[in-house]
């Protein structure tokens, strides 16, 4: 008896009466997935607030009365009075290779009836870029498999390279070619063995996408043989405005734990244009000042601290790399427009996609002359450096003198030459959808323009001698081929035997 009696007088001795502070507040007005709250004043900018019912929240306004929050999730439970409590958290989202092959919404929740992830690692949605002294130049390629990409617009690995063009002008697929494109090089390094192989984890981020276009874009992988390698982030139309504004951090966290941890990953933002629309519905149901097209001031450092995070980083650093494909959506072609200006000036190159290219049948619709990669040839093996060097010269002039061969009757033999040049070229370029081509194919068939090979073939046959050529290089011609993907260099003894396969193949085409 006297035990027990102990203990109350313990517990009673140990008792605090002093006032503890907890910082809670109250829900005042709630509107379009934003609450305002108050009484929340130890609250941070960022930091996750808890609604009741687990509803989660993010405090993006902080006014002297009231803090300004955006809710996630579905917010039909809650109304105004409520209680809400600071965590002292940011918001973070599972990460690693558990994700792979999985689709994820923006705060990493499995919505593919596949499970729970099994993941115990988490990172922050909201991270600062690594700084400059971290970083490392970019000359390591990262082949899309699309040889008018490959060839003129070279991209490397740790690059930011802008996707741009109108609506249904092909900007997906370029993407998504080049996901499927990683996939078939993880597969023929992982069968090679080769222990200097460094394979590329893809996360394809859809904001404000269709439903339907999304799981088009998954069955495409799934057929590929590619979603093994791939982390789907999705924060569709139908969703509220803050997971399409948050979708694009989380996949980036996702993309950063692969280049903290030595790996290389690719990360496709489609679409950022859809991305900033739900920001300044956030900002202007928040009541912050609008700007140009009425967007808020911050619209700029919005994509700049998104992209920003996409690098390489050296040896000391842990030496992996994000690569970042933003995509950008324009109207009616014009590029300078408010975000397609402020995306550009933050990536380091752009793919521009015109709309009478794609209309002509030029598909992908790639223009020579606003299409350009800052990091150029440094990202190119040197086979392909050798054979690609003059072919983004050839197809401008090209363009240049289409113009105005119109309405010239009487043409001199060197621009008749140029012209039948370029054409072939334009030609050779045109590849279907979703069939990436290897990059050592790239070169033979480059090196085989190059050296006059298709001069003899009509321009509406470029394409089926095309096709013809590929099925040959991979079986007679497989020995040129296989030197090239081995060395990455076009040697003398190698472009003999492109010599006697192009001849050889040229006999069985005519």
């Amino acid at each position: 008896m006297s035990s027990i009696t102990d203990l109350i007088r313990k517990e009673i001795e140990n008792l605090s009466t002093d006032a503890t502070r907890t910082n809670v507040g109250t829900i005042t007005t709630l509107a379009d997935g934003v609450a305002k709250v108050d009484g929340l004043s130890k609250v941070m900018f960022n930091e996750m607030v808890e609604f009741p019912n687990n509803i989660l929240g993010i405090a993006l306004n902080l006014d002297e009365d009231s803090v300004g929050c955006v809710l996630l999730g579905n917010t039909s439970s809650l109304k105004e009075g409520d209680e809400v409590r600071t965590t002292g958290k940011l918001l973070s989202v599972p990460v690693g290779k558990a994700l792979l092959g999985r689709v994820v919404d923006a705060v990493g929740r499995p919505i593919d009836d596949k499970g729970a992830i099994d993941s115990d690692l988490s990172s922050p949605v909201e991270k600062i870029a690594p700084g400059i002294i971290p970083r490392k130049s970019v000359d390591q390629p990262l082949q899309t498999g699309i040889m008018a990409v490959d060839s003129m617009v070279p991209i490397g690995r740790g690059q930011r390279e802008l996707i741009i063009g109108d609506r249904s002008t092909g900007k997906t697929t370029i993407a998504i070619d080049t996901i499927i494109n990683q996939a078939k090089i993880n597969k023929q390094g992982e069968k090679s063995g080769d222990p200097d192989f460094r394979a590329v984890y893809c996360i394809y981020v859809a904001v404000g996408q269709k439903n339907s276009n999304v799981a088009r874009t998954i069955k495409i992988l799934e057929e590929a043989g590619a979603l093994e390698y791939v982390i789907i982030v999705s924060a569709p139309a139908a969703d509220n405005p803050a997971n399409q504004y948050l979708a694009p951090y989380s996949g980036c966290a996702m993309g950063e734990w692969f280049m903290e941890n030595g790996m290389d990953a690719l990360i496709v933002y489609d679409d950022l244009s859809k991305h900033a629309v739900a920001y300044r519905q956030i900002s202007l149901i928040l009541k912050r000042p609008s700007g140009r097209e009425a967007y808020p001031g911050d619209v700029f450092y919005l994509h700049s601290r998104l992209l920003e995070r996409s690098a390489r980083l050296n040896e000391n650093s842990g030496n992996g790399s994000l690569t970042a494909l933003p995509i950008i959506e324009t109207q009616m072609g014009d590029v300078s427009g408010y975000i397609p200006t402020n995306v550009i000036s933050i990536t380091d190159g752009q793919i521009f996609l015109e709309t009478d290219l794609f209309n002509k049948g030029i598909r992908p619709a790639v223009s020579v002359g606003l299409s350009v990669s800052r990091v150029g040839s440094a990202a190119q093996i040197k086979a392909y450096k050798k054979v690609a060097g003059k072919v983004k010269l050839e197809l401008a002039q090209f363009r240049e003198l289409a113009a105005f061969s119109q309405f010239e009757s009487d043409l001199d033999a060197s621009t008749k030459a140029r012209l039948d040049r370029g054409a072939r070229i334009v030609e050779m370029f045109k590849q279907g959808a979703y069939s990436p081509i290897p990059v050592e194919v790239q070169s033979a068939i480059m090196w085989g323009m190059q050296n006059d090979f298709f001069d003899s073939v009509a321009v509406q046959d470029i394409q089926r001698a095309v096709e013809s050529l590929k099925e040959y290089l991979s079986a007679q011609g497989k020995e040129a081929c296989d030197e090239i993907y081995n060395s990455g260099k076009l040697e003398d003894s190698t472009a003999q035997k492109l010599r006697v396969a192009f001849e050889d193949w040229k006999r069985t085409f005519a």
